[in-house]
Order: structure tokens, then C-alpha cells, then sequence
């Protein structure tokens, strides 16, 4: 997770969940289960989206973006779903700064359940077909897994929620535009100064 902050706002770039790799065991109502999601699930569900929205803390008060307003770009590559966020909130500013962003996490639907019995009483479960509500960057250690009702016009559906913790890794331009910015002003005040000394003939 690459982390990088300048004066007016935060880039954040990093993968919110991998495909083709098992995760580690969850809690569920059914028992304890680890998870996959197949290379493409992601793909298919941004392509039939008309809009994810990108939340802090999976706060729907919160929200810090979309696909729509342009400033976060969701995509698969061959690791898993990648996320890239241009954020302006201040209080998210402040957090990168302090080094509290724990990670993403994204809420879902699942649209083709498929569970398997494993070893040791823990079951499989695969996710091929999901519609993706929101992805969330978070000051908290991810949940990874949570459960709420989601409304879908007249019918009701489960919506779940999945985490990634990362390390980020924070590069704070900031300062440094502060700076420049400093050294354009002064740079034009001295050309100024050249001016009046010219007009006055000393």
C-alpha cells in the first residue's frame, strides 16, 4: 500500500483483496470457513457496476468518493482488485500523516453462494459471482467479515464486508510543496524588486 501526501490531498494505491489465494479462517453463522475469490470475479462485477462508492470506515455519512465523481479507480490485475484514491477529506489527510490507516476492506454481495466441506470441520467457500457496493479505507484494524441487510429495490439481500490489513508505505510531499511554493513567491518578489530598482533608475 503506497501512501502519498501532499498539501491538499492523499493518494492511496493498494490492493484491497488478492484472488486465487485462500483466506485465513473467518467466522461465520455456518462455522469457521476460509475463503477464495476466482481470478475475474472482481472484473465481472465492475463491469455490470454503475457506480462504486468509496467510504471511510464503510460509513455510508462518510463517503470520500466514486468511480462516478472520478477519483478512484477500482480494477483486477493478475494479484487481485487494485484500488487508486485522490481524497481531500482533511480528517483522512491527517490520519496518513499520522500513520493511522490500517487497511481496505470492501462490502459485497454474494450472487452465487458456494460452500464445501474441508478438513477439520472448516469449510470452502468460493466467490465467482458478486455485485461490489463499496470499497473502504479504514483507521482500524479490518473486520473480515461482517454482515448487514442491504436494500435492493422491494427485496432485501445479505451485504458482507471483507478486510485487507496493509503496511503502508507513507511518502509526505507536503512539506516539500510548501517549500517550492515558498521559493516561487520569493522568487517573483525578487524580480519585482529588480523591476522597481530599474524604473526608479537605482
Amino acid at each position: 500500500m503506497r501512501i502519498e501526501i501532499r498539501e491538499n490531498q492523499v493518494l492511496l494505491d493498494g490492493y484491497v483483496n488478492a484472488v486465487e489465494r485462500e483466506s485465513r479462517v473467518l467466522p461465520s453463522p455456518r462455522g469457521r470457513f476460509k475463503e477464495k475469490i476466482r481470478a475475474k470475479t472482481f472484473e465481472r462485477a465492475l463491469d455490470k457496476a454503475e457506480n462504486v462508492d468509496l467510504l471511510f470506515n464503510h460509513d455510508k455519512n462518510r463517503k470520500l468518493g466514486s468511480l462516478k465523481e472520478g477519483n478512484l479507480q477500482l480494477y483486477e490485475d493478475n494479484i487481485g482488485l487494485r484500488a487508486i484514491a485522490h481524497v481531500s477529506d482533511t480528517e483522512i489527510i491527517q490520519k496518513a500523516k499520522d500513520g493511522k490507516l490500517k487497511g481496505w476492506s470492501f462490502g459485497f454481495i454474494d450472487n452465487k453462494p458456494s460452500w464445501e466441506d474441508g478438513e477439520g470441520g472448516i469449510q470452502q467457500r468460493t466467490l465467482e459471482d458478486i455485485e461490489l457496493l463499496e470499497v473502504s479505507i479504514l483507521d482500524k484494524t479490518p473486520a473480515y467479515i461482517a454482515t448487514s441487510i442491504e436494500a435492493r429495490g422491494e427485496e432485501q439481500a445479505i451485504s458482507e464486508t471483507r478486510g485487507t490489513d496493509f503496511k503502508a508505505e507513507i511518502e509526505d510531499l507536503s512539506e516539500e510543496e510548501t517549500r517550492s511554493n515558498k521559493n516561487i513567491d520569493y522568487s517573483l518578489f525578487e524580480k519585482q524588486i529588480e523591476l522597481l530598482k530599474l524604473k526608479g533608475g537605482n
